[in-house]
């Protein structure tokens, strides 16, 4: 069964507006509470095929991530391969867009995320071994919450500052319309705004062309 996920951003900037969306949240919702708190590195790819990366990578997959990734290289017409380390556990990314958006950015994505038992160093080897390519390195601090039955992520993004991601996941193509109102009902309680989706693409692009002077450091820009 796929996972399907609508995510809207917010660009915070300051770690102040990151405290009033905190506060927000458990004034909304009295259980409302850190679920967890991380540091990730996001390794991007470009370039390359899905039916190439699931030959190379298949062997460190699960039977049913096998079969989730074949069924997703036979479907997806634009997608975003990643590579991520959660606090030293190591995850295989793949996003599928499900409309006009990217697949890098998209509100409302096909999603594949599955651990591997590989270090994020190995498991990069692989993905550049079946003909991917780096596009760039993240780094962030994340913390996670759910309010009224939303995800919400704060991150401390290199080269963004703070961000909000706001995220329902269901299993059910059809029900991503009703995830997506679900969660611009809860942004427009909460008093944020989203970050359009052209913005966010010039923020992207401008990351991916300039990643070595942001990652891993606290260093931000702003782009219009």
């Amino acid at each position: 069964m796929h996972s399907y996920e609508v995510e809207i951003k917010s660009l915070l900037g300051s770690s102040a507006r990151a405290d009033e969306v905190r506060s927000a949240m458990k004034k909304l919702d009295s259980d409302c509470q850190l679920e967890s708190k991380n540091k990730q590195l996001n390794h991007y790819f470009k370039g390359g095929t899905l039916a190439k990366l699931l030959e190379v990578t298949g062997p460190e997959l699960s039977a049913t991530a096998h079969q989730k990734l074949a069924d997703m290289a036979g479907r997806a017409k634009e997608f975003s391969v990643r590579t991520r380390d959660k606090d030293g556990s190591v995850f295989l990314v793949v996003k599928a867009s499900m409309g006009d958006d990217t697949s890098a950015n998209g509100i409302a994505r096909m999603e594949f995320e599955e651990e591997v038992p590989l270090t994020l160093e190995k498991l990069d080897a692989l993905v550049l071994s079946s003909g991917f390519e780096y596009e760039a390195k993240w780094s962030r601090e994340r913390e996670e919450y759910v309010c009224k039955g939303v995800n919400v992520t704060l991150d401390k993004n290199a080269g963004y500052g703070w961000l909000a991601e706001f995220e329902r996941v269901v299993h059910d193509e059809s029900k991503l319309a009703e995830a997506q109102t679900q969660v611009r009902a809860l942004m427009a309680e909460l008093g944020v705004q989203e970050l359009p989706q052209d913005r966010l693409g010039r923020m992207f692009a401008h990351y991916n062309a300039h990643w070595p002077e942001y990652y891993g450091t606290e260093k931000i820009f702003t782009i219009e």
